[in-house]
């Protein structure tokens, strides 16, 4: 099963492959992604991991905390979006 691994704290120069790499450590990596800002392009500061679930385990353990560019990295297993509210105009 895969699980979602949310990674937060990143610094804004973090890449995709730079985290790829870190989590590539305890297992494979199905998808890394860093969120970036729509109208901007810059990172917003955090992303996402797709790993199989018992390396995913293993990983939220051994990063969370870990620091990457200055910057302790928050790792947790990411929970669903919450559904949005629709605007009223």
């Amino acid at each position: 099963m895969v699980k979602s691994i949310y990674v937060g704290n990143l610094p804004f120069t973090a890449t995709e492959s730079e985290i790829r790499g870190l989590f590539e450590q305890y297992g494979t990596v199905l998808s890394a992604k860093v969120i970036t800002d729509r109208e901007t392009g810059r990172s917003r500061g955090f992303g996402f991991v797709e790993m199989e679930d018992g390396e995913a385990l293993e990983a939220i353990e051994a990063t969370n905390g870990k620091d990457m560019g200055g910057r302790p990295l928050k790792v947790n297993e990411a929970r669903p979006r919450a559904p949005r509210q629709p605007k009223r105009w």
